[in-house]
């Protein structure tokens, strides 16, 4: 006869170690499984060639959007759950960071590297970071790295962002890494999607373009102009 008690005793050690965690994190974990169950998306378009996950390609779901198209508007929310919309930030040029998970090497630096840009940046600059980590999770990450000039917001409620610019992943529910810069007038002025999840983005080339955008809206000193 097959003694089980030692694998019954395993299962229970772990299950009294889950619930002696901290009350935010077991909530954390509900939220988390919650919203996974109620959003889990169906009948999304699938991109299957962009993005690599070590030697293979991931699928993307959503509708990839292109240069010079209308930016889709977007639903998020910041650290305390309160939805933050793309048009919230109407006539000024936005540089979306996109990372799959802010507790990673790669997203964390390529959230840090953003937030010192802002201070070199004119005021009609928006940069968002956006994943589908828990709002409770960039709050903590935030206050640890000291990220406090860029936005950095959350899609994990509804998926809304991701599957509105095809950057969701599918059976993985993160966000693949990427950048858009949304011009003063909405368009889609610049998108790169990383071409392999463990690579960082081209920072220079996206401060370049988000720079030449401001420096074209820039206005006219009257005094200059005269001469």
């Amino acid at each position: 006869m097959i003694n089980i008690l030692p694998s019954l005793n395993k299962l229970n050690n772990q299950m009294i170690k889950f619930f002696k965690l901290p009350l935010i994190f077991t909530l954390s974990v509900f939220v988390v499984f919650s919203a996974t169950a109620e959003i889990a998306p169906t009948g999304l378009t699938e991109t299957t060639n962009l993005v690599m996950a070590g030697k293979k390609y991931v699928t993307l779901l959503g509708n990839q959007v292109n240069l010079g198209e209308d930016a889709p508007n977007f639903k998020v929310v910041n650290e305390s759950f309160s939805p933050i919309t793309l048009d919230e930030f109407k006539n000024k040029h936005v540089l979306i960071s996109v990372v799959p998970s802010l507790d990673t090497g790669v997203c964390s630096i390529q959230t840090k590297r953003f937030n010192e840009e802002v201070a070199n940046l004119p005021d009609d600059v928006v940069m968002l970071t956006i994943s589908n980590d828990l709002p409770f999770a960039q709050k903590r990450f935030c206050k640890t790295e000291k990220v406090d000039s860029i936005k950095v917001l959350s899609d994990a409620v509804w998926r809304d962002f991701g599957q509105k610019y095809g950057l969701l992943i599918k059976d993985m529910g993160l966000l693949t890494r990427a950048i858009f810069i949304i011009s003063a007038d909405g368009k889609v002025s610049y998108k790169e999607l990383v071409a392999k999840l463990s690579q960082h983005p081209d920072y220079d080339a996206a401060l370049i373009k988000l720079k030449s955008l401001a420096q074209v809206n820039k206005p006219v000193n009257k005094a200059q102009s005269s001469l």
